[in-house]
């Protein structure tokens, strides 16, 4: 879907990387631009020495395009830089602003070079504010300042952090949208402009309904324990062979009953202590109780059935090492073979959209560092003799 699109991306760590790895997936031409050192992703199993021979961090992000090494901090790397930037659609940064200022890759450097460039953006914090230029993971500016983690916490539980890439993952899937937004206005105004995504940004979003009540209401109830769900049928219950569900009812009263009846406690819906949605949660703990040893008494296998003859909305709690062995998540095509660069491949989660009779998987293996240097600057007519001052001597 994007094969004629180049991006350029000069980025680290996930969320940046990320957002090219999904373009990169779906055909655009995403060359990865690294220091001399690399992309600390590469390290990331560094100190485990039973996973050095691969990384699966690494892989997913940038599975699938070109690497080059420059040293912007020397005067020969920006103008190869710039050179490169030059012949992109899009460049894509999660450098920071005052970085690439000093350097001389800031937004209006960079469209006087190429006025059709799409200049992306992808910070902490966003471009204005006291923290611009602060540095930011997702662990500090998507799930701690941005509220996402003392939400999803139970009432009265430490602070935890997030899991791996989680925040920087959504992060990157705002951040395709906002480049490919532009790309569509780009082919009625035939000029680029500035993109700005932010971790920040994106962690309000994704808890938006709750920010949209505290903003409309000005407090916001927390998350509670089973016991003390405000909405007590929806809720996770474990059979008796230890599998949890996760139960959904609908809004309304409809399914209430069927709820009662798929857990063999159809009378359950005439005590008057759960006759309505209000008396319910005046007595959460209760019923709680009551299907906890209902669900408690049947096999997985047996909820599942009832569950589903009531037509109700439910799902089983699964574990990655579940989830891996789930034929719907291999039917939605969750998971991918992925090139490994050896002849041979490996499974790697796909990207987030499929598109029926496209290819939309990823095009090869994640390359070493710079390990498309010349080739890339060979395709910019640079000179052997050019391209030697930036790599070093060449076979």
């Amino acid at each position: 879907m994007l094969e004629g699109l180049r991006v350029v991306e000069l980025a680290t760590y996930i969320a940046a990387p990320g957002a090219a790895g999904i373009m990169a997936d779906w055909g655009a031409d995403v060359i990865k631009v690294e220091s001399p050192e690399g992309d600390p992703m590469r390290r990331f199993f560094d100190t485990i020495a039973s996973q050095q021979d691969a990384n699966p961090v690494f892989e997913l992000d940038n599975r699938g395009k070109r690497a080059v090494v420059l040293d912007i901090r020397a005067d020969a790397g920006r103008e190869a830089m710039k050179a490169l930037v030059a012949t992109a659609d899009v460049f894509l940064t999660n450098v920071r602003p005052g970085a690439l200022s000093r350097a001389g890759l800031d937004h209006e450097t960079l469209r006087s070079l190429n006025p059709r460039l799409i200049y992306c953006s992808l910070t902490g914090y966003g471009l204005e504010g006291p923290d611009a230029d602060k540095a930011g993971m997702d662990v500090a500016a998507f799930w701690s300042r941005a509220g996402v983690g003392s939400i999803t916490a139970p009432k009265g539980a430490e602070p935890f952090p997030i899991r791996t890439g989680m925040g920087d993952h959504v992060t990157s899937l705002a951040t395709v949208s906002a480049i490919l937004a532009a790309v569509f206005e780009r082919q009625t105004t035939g000029v680029g402009r500035l993109v700005e995504t932010s971790l920040l940004r994106s962690g309000v979003y994704a808890i938006g309904s709750d920010m949209a009540i505290q903003l409309r209401f000005g407090k916001l109830a927390s998350t509670r324990g089973r016991r003390e769900a405000i909405q007590p049928l929806a809720n996770f219950f474990k059979t008796r062979d230890d599998r949890w569900i996760c139960l959904l009812p609908r809004q309304g009263a409809t399914d209430w009953a069927r709820i009662a009846e798929a857990a063999g406690r159809p009378e359950l819906v005439d005590d008057p202590r759960f006759a309505s949605a209000r008396s319910r949660r005046e007595n959460t703990a209760a019923l709680v109780d009551l299907l906890d040893a209902a669900f408690g008494a049947m096999d997985y296998v047996d909820v599942a059935a009832a569950l589903d003859a009531g037509d109700l909305t439910w799902a089983p709690y699964q574990t990655p090492r579940e989830l891996v062995g789930d034929p719907q998540a291999e039917a939605a095509g969750c998971f991918v073979d992925t090139p490994d660069g050896s002849g041979g491949t490996f499974r790697a989660p796909a990207g987030p959209a499929r598109f029926p009779g496209a290819e939309d998987g990823p095009r090869g293996p994640a390359p070493k560092l710079g390990a498309d240097t010349t080739a890339v600057f060979r395709e910019l007519g640079w000179s052997e003799d050019r391209i030697a001052a930036l790599t070093g001597p060449t076979d």
